[in-house]
């Protein structure tokens, strides 16, 4: 095990803010001593089907954790994601149906092995606690909170100076994620910044039954691919950990160039020379830098080799403006299409290249779609399209399909 001031050096990199750091240095002086790892916990929500990069910074902490033989606690919250995290929202979360959060939950774990070390990480549902209390044990966790000390929170009180509707089981919440850590007996918990307040209750109730209270470690809030809001499932600003190679890449290279030092930093594993150096266009070319950022994050998702391969793909799709080597088809018939013809916005949705009609009405209106191997754009969200064997259509240079028409 690595000593207390080496392990320290690995433990700030790329954290917001350690609370109270001198415990956090007694926890593990006394870890090095006994040889008895920290328990480090974290828990994820399973409010949707992806994992997203914003989630493994905190999860790519609990990795660190595991590399310096602390034991991982996960815990996914089958039953605070019925009631939605409060934290950093302007209004309530929509309510997920248990339905909902079980078919969510299904593929998270294999999802979060990608980043963690599951056979040495201890997973558990905070279902398992939860789902055996009964009305009055929820009335002894909601005595140890007064509404002042809810009302410290920046995004309550926000709330209720603009009138928006403060929902009483969103005030259960915080209690809910502290009661979490006396459940498993943590001794640090990891999160987002804006979860400091969950994290310090976690504190008073450790130390209200007696245990001795977590350390709270929180990282910043990784930026979508807008590089302005938060990244974000609901926003679209988002890259899934499952997702594809090239569409991973893809979407790192789309990033505004003042957003690669912050995701070097809390996305990769390499050090603060080369990330200044990396980042300094005086000393590589930000397209360079970007490149290699979104290598990184491939390669850690799926392999070095997908990696290139991503890599070499993007620079002829993108670079070279040339389609992809093996173009995924449709095939439509006249039982399909009886006239032959077809409203390119209504096209563009049967094909599946967009979500709905306002949508390929909106991605044409902006420039955004192509025919043809001449890439012409399409400029009319009228036109009908007579439908030809081999018909290429494109939106911008990621979605590409070609229509194999049956008589």
């Amino acid at each position: 095990m690595l000593s207390v001031d080496e392990q320290l050096a690995i433990i700030r990199r790329g954290v917001e803010q350690i609370v109270p750091e001198d415990e956090l240095r007694q926890k593990l002086e006394r870890s090095v001593r006994t040889g008895q790892p920290l328990r480090i916990k974290y828990g994820i929500d399973p409010t949707g089907i992806d994992v997203h990069l914003g989630h493994t910074v905190p999860l790519r902490k609990l990795r660190q954790f595991q590399e310096l033989g602390h034991q991982a606690v996960l815990i996914i919250g089958n039953y605070t994601a019925l009631v939605g995290d409060p934290s950093g929202r302007d209004q309530a979360r929509a309510r997920l149906t248990p339905e909902q959060v079980e078919r969510n939950a299904r593929d998270y774990l294999q999802q979060i092995s990608k980043v963690i070390d599951l056979r040495r990480t201890e997973v558990v549902h905070n279902g398992d606690w939860f789902g055996r209390f009964g009305f009055l044990d929820v009335l002894n966790l909601a005595g140890k909170m007064t509404v002042q000390r809810l009302l410290e929170r920046d995004d309550f009180t926000k709330r209720l100076k603009a009138g928006t509707p403060i929902y009483l089981h969103e005030c259960l919440y915080p209690l809910m994620q502290g009661y979490d850590s006396v459940a498993v007996r943590s001794d640090v918990e990891l999160g987002g910044s804006e979860q400091l307040f969950s994290l310090l209750v976690g504190r008073d109730l450790q130390r209200d039954a007696g245990q001795e209270p977590q350390v709270a470690i929180t990282m910043p809030i990784l930026r979508g691919l807008d590089g302005v809001r938060r990244m974000g499932k609901s926003l679209g600003n988002y890259i899934g950990v499952g997702e594809a190679p090239f569409d991973q890449f893809a979407k790192v290279m789309s990033i505004p160039d003042d957003l690669m030092p912050e995701w070097f930093t809390l996305l990769t594993d390499r050090s603060a020379e080369e990330i200044s150096r990396l980042t300094d266009s005086q000393r590589t070319h930000p397209k360079l830098a970007k490149m290699q950022l979104a290598r990184d994050i491939v390669s850690f998702f799926h392999s070095a080799e997908a990696a290139e391969n991503a890599a070499a793909e993007w620079e002829r799709r993108l670079s070279q403006r040339q389609d992809p080597s093996e173009i995924p088809e449709v095939r439509l018939s006249r039982t399909d299409v009886p006239e032959g013809k077809l409203n390119i916005c209504r096209l563009l949705t049967r094909l599946g290249l967009t979500t709905s009609h306002s949508e390929a009405r909106r991605l044409i209106q902006q420039g955004g779609v192509t025919f043809g191997l001449e890439r012409k754009r399409v400029s009319d969200p009228n036109w009908e399209v007579v439908l030809q064997d081999g018909l290429i259509l494109r939106i911008g240079n990621r979605k590409i399909v070609r229509v194999r028409w049956e008589e």
